[in-house]
């Protein structure tokens, strides 16, 4: 794995503290926004397509993408791509064009059950010289040679030739886009400026190709036609964890009837939720929202990581209201390490969903906080 460039000192100290998707939280993030950056409040509805681009005054942001694949041989695959813009308090009136006023992080991974673990790679640098940038007004975002940039009709299209593996996939809406929260304003904790502003889009179609590892250990590669349905977040915030959290789960599942169901909690210490919220979409387009009284996450079947040793609930039940949604993975292997470039192990991988023993639909998983307790206070 390649190391991240353009590493500045201090970046664990101002950069993103788990480099996953939804709850993103800086090492010196506390519960009270500093005057640096802007705030998320509830009085700002997002608008489509100019908030589909980066937002420079807050503290941090991220465009998230994971899917399932299918193989001309009906074989599955997972796959998530993240890039992450994140500000550092740098002195604005700093004139040069060297000054690290922004960190661009890339995280790429591909679940392949013939390979049996997780493959990923990951890469950093500060912002400039066309090298690296989140651009405003809407999705077009770079890291060296990856990419994803939202096309005039709404596509997106997503590059990323990592160590060992490749992603080259065309993401075509088939839905609106779905505002989390409240117009877009989604809590994360019962204080009001624990928030972020959050949407997602689901049930989108893909196509392209992938690079694959060869199965056996050996260091060949496989390039291979794909299909299949992928979910996408953006969020931008400036403060979001209670200084209890430890960690969080959070589930982006398309269902095959069309509906999309979006869930996650924050664990405190004592593993008890500090928080929780849950939206599905109908296929109709009805829209219910789940308060912390009914939303909840159960354990049903944990893995150990031979690498770390954390455990993680790998198999869960999750309730929304009166329905519950039962996740099993595509393997249990999963584990992502992004000590390189963000400084968190977690657990980020493809799921399937069911229903009273009936398969109704595919997701993706995050687990964070196993590993050690997130740094979210200072």
């Amino acid at each position: 794995m390649r190391r991240p460039r353009l590493l500045f000192p201090g970046l664990l100290c101002v950069g993103i503290a788990a480099a996953t998707h939804s709850f993103a939280a800086n090492n010196d993030f506390s519960t009270s926004t500093s005057a640096a950056f802007a705030t998320v409040t509830p009085d700002h509805p997002i608008s489509l397509p100019q908030d589909g681009g980066a937002h420079p005054a807050f503290r941090t942001e991220w465009w998230y993408a994971t899917g399932w694949l299918t193989t001309p041989d009906k074989q599955p695959l997972g796959f998530q791509i993240t890039f992450f813009r994140s500000a550092t308090g740098h002195d604005a009136a700093d004139p040069s064009a060297f000054a690290p006023s922004q960190l661009i992080i890339a995280h790429a991974a591909l679940s392949d059950p013939a390979v049996g673990h997780l493959v990923h790679d990951q890469h950093v640098a500060r912002q400039g010289f066309e090298l690296a940038y989140a651009k405003a007004a809407n999705t077009d975002v770079k890291l060296d040679g990856w990419k994803m940039i939202r096309g005039a009709d709404g596509h997106y299209d997503v590059t990323a030739d990592a160590s060992g593996f490749s992603l080259h996939l065309k993401l075509t809406p088939t839905q609106p886009a779905l505002l989390q929260g409240e117009r877009g304003y989604s809590r994360k904790g019962p204080r009001p400026e624990q928030a972020s502003y959050y949407y997602s889009e689901p049930q989108l179609h893909v196509t392209g190709s992938v690079v694959r590892p060869a199965a056996g250990g050996n260091h060949s590669t496989r390039d291979t036609a794909v299909s299949g349905a992928a979910w996408l977040d953006h969020e931008w915030s400036s403060t979001l964890l209670d200084p209890n959290a430890v960690g969080w789960d959070w589930l982006g599942a398309n269902l095959t009837d069309g509906s999309a169901l979006m869930a996650f909690r924050i664990r405190s210490r004592d593993g008890q939720a500090l928080w929780a919220h849950a939206t599905l979409r109908r296929p109709d387009g009805q829209v219910t929202n789940f308060g912390p009284a009914d939303v909840e996450f159960t354990p049903r079947r944990t893995w150990r990581s031979p690498r770390t040793s954390a455990l993680y609930p790998v198999s869960m039940t999750v309730r929304t209201g009166s329905e519950t949604w039962r996740l099993d993975p595509l393997m249990d292997d999963q584990e992502l390490d992004s000590r390189q470039s963000a400084g968190a192990v977690y657990w980020e991988g493809a799921v399937r969903v069911s229903r009273q023993n009936a398969d109704v639909g595919r997701a993706y998983l995050e687990l964070t906080g196993y590993a050690g307790a997130l740094r979210t206070g200072k």
